[in-house]
């Protein structure tokens, strides 16, 4: 009797098992199914970063270009029927991230706002908060871990998880998710805060992942992408830019991935189209893999006094804002914010490695 109670028993766990199994396997393949239409637009910015995500009849904004920018972003947002926004996320503080956020504030209506836990003591900044005060709304830096909802897409917030010197280390990176289909946004984190990013091993795979920090060299390592495994990477960058973005490290890193990348300096406004189980592009991956050509190194320079060549260490001033680097007796040193400067002593080539480029002025 014992034997058959036994045997009865077991016969009952496995087949609950079983009917676990089926129901969750029935749950993930619903959620695919019941996912709803998610546009994703790369937004043509120029060099800075705006994002746009639609879900249904929801939407949110990730980063606002810069300042000269805020008005387009807005006309764009009301050619796609955009009136009102769920999340409004600044990755970071940088001008090119930030600058445009006060006309969205002030056009859209908006129910929640993310920022970084790094703020700046800049006119971009207070605008920001002051336009933010204007509406009465709060910003927040959302925890690690967080999760939202955009219509049927899920939003996780990945980090930062604590304070950084450096801004572009303590951007908002988050992964959204809708059904099947996943999109990785980091914002301009580099090597430093990607270390740590991993570190809490996190499931980063996705099936986007916008380049982090407009495809520098400085962001976006092996191991980061190895982790994220991407089918397609995007690039937000504009034509000639002065900081020579996208890199050739991280183009050759993605070509050597067999990742498809997408760039809005070539193709303008880029939009992704998630069904939930399949994405669809408005045009086709870029075929150039052409790094970008700092401004100010084309022929019509070449007249210009060639940059020193310093392979030693040697003290410079770095512009943690415009990204530039002096040295120390450089009229634009004083001018400078004391929060955005950066005293190193590395050699110039190193420097450059970091993604900072050489001031024309003085020509470090």
């Amino acid at each position: 009797m014992k034997t058959i109670y036994k045997n009865l028993l077991s016969i009952l766990f496995a087949a609950s098992i079983i009917i676990s199994t089926l129901c969750l396997g029935a749950s993930m393949v619903s959620s695919a199914a019941d996912a709803e239409q998610m546009e994703v637009h790369f937004i043509d910015v120029g060099q800075g970063d705006a994002t746009l995500i639609k879900c249904g009849e929801h939407a949110m904004l990730v980063d606002t270009a810069d300042a000269s920018k805020g008005t387009a972003i807005q006309n764009y947002l009301k050619k796609q029927g955009i009136q009102k926004l769920d999340y409004l996320i600044l990755t970071h503080p940088d001008a090119d991230h930030i600058g445009g956020a006060p006309v969205i504030i002030t056009k859209l209506e908006i129910d929640k706002v993310f920022v970084s836990n790094f703020e700046k003591d800049n006119k971009t900044y207070q605008k920001l908060i002051q336009a933010l005060d204007n509406k009465r709304l709060k910003a927040v830096t959302p925890k690690v871990g967080a999760e939202y909802l955009l219509g049927t897409a899920k939003i996780t917030i990945l980090a930062p998880d604590r304070e950084y010197d450096n801004p572009n280390d303590a951007s908002v990176c988050f992964l959204i998710q809708n059904g099947e289909n996943r999109f990785l946004f980091t914002g301009d984190a580099e090597e430093k805060a990607q270390e740590e990013l991993l570190s809490g091993k996190p499931d980063l795979s996705a099936d986007v992942y916008h380049a982090g920090h407009h495809g520098s060299r400085t962001s976006t390592t092996e191991e980061f992408l190895e982790a994220v495994k991407p089918t397609y990477a995007v690039i937000s960058c504009g034509e000639g830019n002065s900081y020579g973005h996208p890199h050739a490290q991280t183009l050759n890193l993605f070509r050597t991935n067999g990742i498809s990348v997408f760039r809005t300096d070539e193709q303008g406004s880029i939009v992704a189209t998630s069904d939930g189980k399949e994405i669809v592009w408005n045009c086709s991956p870029s075929t150039t893999w052409a790094a970008g050509e700092p401004t100010g190194s084309s022929k019509s320079n070449s007249t210009k006094e060639e940059p020193k060549e310093v392979s030693e260490a040697a003290t410079y001033i770095c512009n943690t804002n415009t990204k530039k680097f002096h040295v120390p007796e450089c009229a634009s040193v004083r001018k400078m914010s004391e929060k955005n400067k950066r005293k190193v002593t590395l050699s110039r080539d190193e420097i450059i490695a970091q993604g900072y480029v050489p001031c024309r002025q003085c020509n470090p």
